[in-house]
């Protein structure tokens, strides 16, 4: 695999690879924005990456915050995957949680990954095989090995302690309504506003059609809007940590390094407390 990214096309030329392993990461979307594809079929051979479930630590009560290398570990020896895996992540919307899922993955010390650009939607639209969507508790036997890359993710502490830090910049992929607070926070009890110094790209601005990527030359043109070649490092924010990744994703592949999400994000900095709000 050369990139991270691959096409429907790809994936159907590499569809008996022996190492191959299609993993279906979807998380619902909010009502109204849902793509119109078949909602009861997947990709054929996939596995469900249960991202807000067995893949979540539950225990710290904000949504799909990322576990620990051992729960990780044991997840993911149950959907099959070994060392060796090379592992295609999608999900029903074309490009949302299935970057989500790259990440994790890639923080977690697997290489081998890659989203599918446009998902199932791109999938169902060239007419290539599904079946019916299996029972979500898959079983399996692999081998793989979790080993925690640091820096992938960082908490509130990091980004306090870091506001006025010139070498580090928070990229924000919520709506502008939210960022500026004049749309209300989705999530009940939230503060409106963002947090201090950081900067606005809505996740629809890296894709096209709501669906796919932007090539890396559209993506390098959003990116270059906002001056980021002197930042050290870039922290991906939204509100959960979620669509944070589909921006860290389009970075990652207009050319940016030292890249980290914060985990927590609005979920976490939006509650009531002392943390700095601007709007």
């Amino acid at each position: 695999m050369i990139s991270n990214i691959v096409s429907a096309d790809w994936l159907i030329e590499n569809l008996n690879l022996p190492n191959l392993v299609i993993l279906d990461a979807t998380l619902a979307k909010p009502k109204g924005m849902e793509p119109d594809v078949p909602k009861d079929v997947q990709i054929q051979g996939a596995k469900f990456f249960d991202i807000d479930s067995r893949f979540s630590d539950a225990s710290i009560g904000l949504p799909h915050m990322m576990c620990d290398a051992e729960q990780f570990e044991n997840a993911a020896q149950a959907l099959g995957i070994n060392n060796d895996s090379l592992v295609i992540v999608y999900d029903d919307h074309g490009v949302y949680s299935s970057p989500r899922a790259w990440w994790m993955l890639k923080s977690m010390g697997h290489k081998q990954v890659a989203v599918l650009n446009g998902g199932l939607p791109k999938w169902v639209q060239k007419n290539y095989p599904t079946e019916p969507k299996k029972n979500k508790s898959n079983k399996g036997n692999g081998n793989f090995k979790a080993t925690y890359e640091r820096g992938c993710f960082v908490n509130a502490e990091y980004i306090f302690e870091h506001l006025d830090d010139e070498d580090i910049l928070v990229l924000d992929a919520r709506s502008k309504g939210r960022f500026d607070a004049i749309e209300p926070e989705p999530r009940a009890g939230l503060r409106g506003g963002h947090i201090p110094n950081s900067v606005n790209i809505p996740f629809p601005e890296v894709l096209s059609n709501g669906l796919v990527l932007k090539s890396k030359n559209e993506l390098k043109s959003v990116f270059n809007q906002y001056d980021l070649r002197d930042k050290k490092r870039l922290v991906f924010s939204c509100g959960s940590g979620l669509t944070a990744c589909i921006v860290l994703l389009a970075a990652h592949i207009a050319g940016y390094e030292d890249l980290t999400v914060y985990d927590g994000s609005w979920s976490e900095w939006g509650q009531p407390s002392d943390l700095p709000v601007e709007a």
